[in-house]
């Protein structure tokens, strides 16, 4: 049964509008659409295909929630566009006109719905002579502002901007650009990027020795780096931001199947799907949580239904390739070479949950082996017997694959994706995601607030007599079942969530899907927002050591606020005397702070919150020329800030602002949902001292973006997850990769 937050996706992404953007076709007849043109692929290779047969059996796979396939597939299939892949890799070669037409060619796939990977790699240092022009080169990163300029003024389907993934060797002598592009978060905003390491610069680090950048247009070692500053580098700036992610070139291209047909240099946009220069990636996942079954003694996983769905998403993925509208003849060329498809899973850790196995335990890090090892054999039989009817795929006899038993259809058989909006389809958790929060808090029309649970969840809690709405609620402030000693202890042993997960066991969780998985995995490892760039080096080498393709992390609160000025204040500074009563002291001369943008019925209200040493000391704040009460705004900053000089607790000052309405600022939407300019100010002033660690009562989770708390998704006000390089929200589908 699809929930409230799956009707609300399906009509704002994939359901078929009229002109004026009203569906004209409810879910089950889009499932219908899909499961009849992909069923025509049979036709292709039998024309006295048993099609209806195969449609029926695709569609009771969707309309039943145990298999998706990408969100192109479920857009474009049996329309005009009709173009189905989620994603590419285009390649990018060292001149103006090979530059240009990728990003021609990047316009039109994001145009129908896909997303791109680049390798900036083979493109010549910054200051490098340009022998055609006598010029100067501008370098990599100056050419991926170029791509991002593109990527924002495409739309993609008329639903969302277009993906990227930019990646450069770590031997590219504008290695050290490349890591710190992306220090300001307000350029290159479309791409996710990481670092193609090898393993010569791995065991550089481990031996602390220098490794040589190559001029990649004329082959030649220009000069060293010590391997070690690099690679700090890169986690102090993952650590700040995110970003970079790493990708381990050398151990994806160990296992390409085709050697032959070129070298991998990039991959999609979260990264769990490394290509050849215009491949395409055609995914597919299998919801584990729709195949826990409840017992005499207790719930159990259905693994004969597992098999049947993973055989029929097979059948399903290899017809997908076949009846695609490919955007580029060079695309269809490459993906109909090789016919890669990748399944994967979504619902694991809801699997978990209603196994009662912990996320964080040995026996769920086992079960995820035996999980993807049963998937990849299953895909991979049924890849062979589709091989026996439909030939192998073309490149076969060139790659190595060739001296195998099986022959098979399909180069790659398994992938973990991300599955952002179709886990949302499914009512279930994302990927190998562990779940984000089991209880939040929506603001509804009428300003009350209304705690929502996870339902799996809130079910435990009814059946054991155990739910109140009161526990609900403190929950969502509090975040985590674990500082709730009154709730049993197999609940709080059971009901993790991504922050009570430590950074290693993310890492093990992701090697033990990688290990049975032919592409790669998209994960993201959490960080605390206390966690040091040592923490980030740690979790870096052990992705190292235990065989991931690639690793990305988050570090809560990097990316919410943005310093204006960065310095310390002279502490000599005069203390008031006390004799004269209280006085405010004065403004210091250098201050750090965040501005923070609240769309409210006025327009924009930006308020800025300044710090010291010695505790937040001010607030200024502006709203934008659609008008207001400025006046106003400005004497309560000016109130505040006096109050904050003199010595005011925080959240005296939060408690008397938070709650005040204003009947012109209720909005329904935007960045965040406030009842007034002084509601505003009062969220803002809580968020920072949150994100200094002061003592201030925990924020609500649809609230401004804090330091452990999500952003606001833009279009609908709710909260947004951080999958994989994006954000997500799980309540209109929206998403943002970058």
């Amino acid at each position: 049964m699809l929930s409230k937050n799956a009707l609300t996706v399906l009509a704002r992404r994939y359901l078929k509008k009229d002109v004026e953007g009203n569906p004209v076709e409810g879910p089950e007849d889009m499932f219908r659409r899909v499961a009849l043109a992909v069923a025509e692929g049979d036709r292709l290779f039998d024309p006295g295909a048993d099609v209806e047969a195969s449609a029926e059996r695709f569609y009771d796979m969707m309309i039943g929630l145990r298999f998706m396939p990408n969100s192109p597939t479920l857009m474009n299939a049996g329309r005009e566009l009709g173009q189905l892949s989620a994603c590419f890799v285009l390649p990018i070669a060292d001149s103006m006109e090979d530059i240009f037409d990728a990003v021609k060619n990047a316009a039109l796939i994001h145009k129908s719905g896909g997303g791109t990977g680049f390798a900036f790699s083979r493109l010549r240092p910054a200051g490098s002579t340009v022998n055609s022009t006598g010029g100067v080169a501008s370098g990599p990163v100056s050419f991926m502002k170029v791509f991002n300029s593109a990527t924002e003024a495409v739309k993609q389907g008329g639903t969302r901007r277009g993906a990227n993934m930019g990646i450069l060797r770590v031997d590219h002598p504008d290695i050290l650009d490349f890591i710190e592009c992306k220090k300001d978060l307000s350029e290159i905003t479309n791409f996710n990027i990481s670092v193609g390491v090898t393993e010569r610069f791995m065991q550089a680090v481990e031996g602390d020795r220098n490794y040589p950048l190559i001029d990649p247009h004329t082959g030649e070692e220009i000069r060293e780096l010590r391997a070690r500053d690099v690679f700090d580098k890169i986690v102090a700036m993952a650590w700040q931001n995110g970003e970079p992610g790493i990708v381990f070139l050398d151990r994806i291209n160990k296992d390409n199947p085709v050697p032959a047909l070129g070298e991998v240099e990039s991959t999609n946009p979260c990264g769990e799907q490394p290509l050849l220069p215009f491949e395409s990636c055609n995914l597919g996942s299998v919801n584990l949580s729709a195949f826990v079954r409840r017992g005499r003694e207790g719930s159990y996983f259905d693994w004969e239904e597992y098999g049947r769905v993973i055989r029929e998403a097979v059948h399903f993925l290899d017809n997908v390739i076949s009846v695609n509208h490919y955007p580029l003849p060079q695309i269809k060329e490459m993906t109909l070479k090789t016919r890669k498809i990748g399944l994967g899973v979504m619902g694991f850790s809801d699997m978990l949950y209603m196994l009662g196995i912990p996320y964080n335990s040995p026996a769920a890090v086992e079960l995820a082996e035996k999980l993807m090892r049963f998937l990849q054999t299953e895909a991979r039989e049924k890849s062979a017997e589709l091989a026996e009817t439909r030939g192998t795929f073309p490149a076969w006899e060139e790659s190595v694959l060739a001296s195998e038993r099986l022959r098979q259809r399909n180069a790659t058989v398994t992938t973990i994706a991300p599955t952002g909006t179709i886990s949302i389809i499914c009512g279930t958790s994302s990927g190998i995601e562990p779940v984000f929060a089991l209880s939040y808090i929506r603001n509804v029309m009428d300003n009350d607030e209304l705690v929502e649970g996870h339902p799996y969840f809130e079910q435990v809690l009814r059946e054991r007599g155990l739910y109140s709405p009161e526990l609900m609620k403190r929950l969502a402030q509090e975040g985590s079942v674990q500082n709730m000693p009154e709730l049993p202890a197999d609940i709080r042993r059971v009901f993790v969530t991504a922050h009570d997960i430590s950074p290693e066991d993310h890492v093990r969780m992701q090697a033990a899907f990688q290990k049975y998985t032919d592409n790669a995995v998209s994960k993201t490892v959490n960080f605390s927002h206390e966690a040091t760039k040592k923490d980030v080096r740690t979790v870096y080498e052990l992705a190292y050591r235990l065989g991931l393709k690639g690793v990305t992390i988050y570090r809560d609160g990097s990316r919410d606020s943005q310093v204006l000025n960065i310095g310390k204040v002279n502490s000599s500074e005069p203390q008031p005397e006390e004799s004269k009563g209280i006085v405010a002291r004065e403004r210091p001369e250098v201050t750090q702070g965040i501005t923070q943008k609240v769309k409210i019925g006025c327009g924009n209200l930006y308020i800025t919150v300044n710090y010291d040493d010695r505790g937040i000391c001010e607030v200024f704040t502006n709203l934008g020329r659609a008008g207001g009460c400025p006046s106003q705004s400005e004497a309560t900053s000016r109130l505040i800030s006096q109050a904050l000089r003199s010595g005011m607790d925080v959240n005296e000052l939060v408690e008397q602002l938070r709650g005040i309405r204003c009947h012109s600022t209720l909005r329904k939407g935007g960045d965040v949902k406030v009842l007034s300019c002084p509601d505003a100010i009062g969220r803002v002033l809580q968020a920072v001292a949150r994100m200094r660690g002061e003592q201030v009562a925990p924020l609500m989770q649809d609230e401004l973006k804090s330091p452990g708390l999500p952003t606001t998704c833009p279009e609908c006000g709710e909260v947004l997850e951080y999958e994989g390089g994006c954000n997500i929200c799980k309540a209109c589908g929206y998403s943002k990769c970058g």
